[in-house]
């Protein structure tokens, strides 16, 4: 059995895990220390919860050595504050018998308090794309030591939208440095990235995208309506004894809100709530109380979904079904870490059959759906976003079946042939100056 002392990590580093209580390095971390170690341009592929973490982190301290200088010499770039601050927390326990300095920088907090952080010299910086843009353009942080660059969930990041951060930092970062980057899938935006700024990466793969966590059982339950949906999550919550730490998922801010509001009075102070309305006191203060146990669970969006090592979470509430298939998977991959079992309930509404049906092909799997609780009451009333859902996807069908006036219309338009004839000069368009010239030829007419 592989073990962290195989890896010949100094004594202080060792030391370190070891104060931990870390043993047996997971598979990405095993398969991921050489190719880092090398220095050449790393490319890892794994499912989240595989402990992507200290598969770069280990291999980079290893190297570690001190050099006079206050700018930072590897960059990590993340993509949530949340994820930040926990990155930032490994890094500080794996260096609390090393010199080492480590700042945190994203959004939704005093700028001003974070450039006197760098100023102070920083050896690590571990930041969101935005905040990092930010204060590189102020030229607060310079890359002139940058060494490596680690960016993680990679392809979540290009989700969220910060493709031009990211792009505009590599220019920015000219000196020569080895790049390493993790995501748990390969799109095609990830693909063109790599192709313009990486050197020939070396490919980790753990686990081809989409690959079922056989530690999970997966289960879902047809569900008519939102209404219904309280209703079933107030049964399971208040009839199965083993939900003790829940994450509850759903697609939006305003739908995770309507949740909260609805159980809150059932279950008062035991839920969390975590979107990007929250401030970042409120959320991470929400994460440190459900990791200590004082909440049962935490209603959020999919800005829980990826990357954050949350212990223990015994189930994964999908409350709304995921529109991206992978998403799913970074979902439920919240429970079931570290060898341990967990459990996914989804509500499928009739409107979410097909991205159910996705997801499933995407990981090869079929979620075993159960019957409908006899006891939990069947709600009729339709909330006004339901309605409007129904009316879109009324239409949707009314167009794919009969096209409409319009639709035939155009359909008849672009089935013409041009049979290569003259073609139509267009009416010219008219305006103040050729209405003058138009009048001055009408009036030299009526002379002749």
């Amino acid at each position: 059995m592989v073990t962290f002392e195989q890896f010949g990590l100094p004594k202080s580093l060792q030391k370190a895990i070891d104060a931990i209580g870390l043993t047996t390095p997971t598979p990405i971390q095993e398969k991921s220390f050489s190719p880092i170690m090398s220095g050449r341009d790393v490319m890892g592929i794994a499912q989240t919860g595989t402990g992507k973490t200290l598969a770069y982190l280990l291999p980079l301290l290893k190297q570690w050595k001190f050099v006079p200088t206050d700018t930072p010499r590897i960059v990590i770039l993340v993509p949530t504050r949340e994820l930040v601050v926990q990155i930032v927390d490994v890094i500080e326990n794996l260096t609390q018998f090393m010199s080492v300095r480590t700042l945190g920088i994203y959004g939704g907090v005093n700028i001003n308090t974070q450039k006197k952080a760098v100023y102070t010299g920083i050896d690590v910086l571990v930041g969101t794309p935005g905040r990092t843009m930010d204060l590189a353009l102020d030229n607060v942080i310079r890359f002139d030591s940058l060494q490596k660059l680690v960016i993680d969930e990679f392809d979540e990041i290009l989700n969220l939208g910060f493709r031009f951060q990211v792009t505009s930092l590599l220019t920015m970062m000219k000196n020569k440095r080895q790049n390493i980057l993790f995501s748990a899938t390969m799109t095609d935006d990830v693909d063109a990235l790599l192709d313009e700024y990486f050197e020939l990466p070396e490919e980790i793969t753990l686990a081809p995208s989409g690959t079922p966590l056989e530690k999970i059982r997966q289960l879902g339950y047809n569900v008519p309506n939102f209404l219904t949906k309280i209703n079933l999550l107030n049964h399971i919550l208040a009839s199965d004894e083993t939900t003790e730490r829940v994450l509850i998922f759903a697609n939006n801010k305003k739908t995770v809100d309507l949740i909260s509001n609805s159980i809150e009075e059932t279950y008062p102070d035991q839920f969390g709530v975590i979107h990007s309305n929250k401030s970042q006191n409120y959320r991470l203060n929400t994460m440190v109380s459900f990791q200590a146990g004082d909440l049962r669970g935490i209603i959020t969006t999919d800005v829980m979904a990826r990357g954050l090592d949350i212990s223990d979470v015994t189930h994964v509430i999908n409350f709304e079904f995921t529109e991206i298939p992978e998403q799913y998977i970074h979902r439920i991959g919240r429970t079931g870490r570290a060898d341990k079992s967990g459990t996914a309930i989804s509500f499928i509404s009739p409107s979410e059959v097909d991205l159910q049906v996705q997801a499933e092909i995407l990981m090869e799997k079929e979620i075993e759906f159960l019957e409908f609780p006899q006891d939990v009451i069947q709600e009729i009333r339709l909330l006004e976003f339901e309605k409007d859902k129904k009316k879109v996807k009324q239409l949707m069908k009314r167009v794919k079946k009969d096209g409409g006036d319009a639709f035939q219309e155009k359909l008849k338009k672009n089935q013409k042939v041009n049979l290569g004839g003259p073609a139509k000069t267009k009416p010219r368009k008219t305006t103040s100056r050729n209405r003058g010239v138009e009048r001055t030829r009408d009036a030299k007419k009526k002379k002749k």
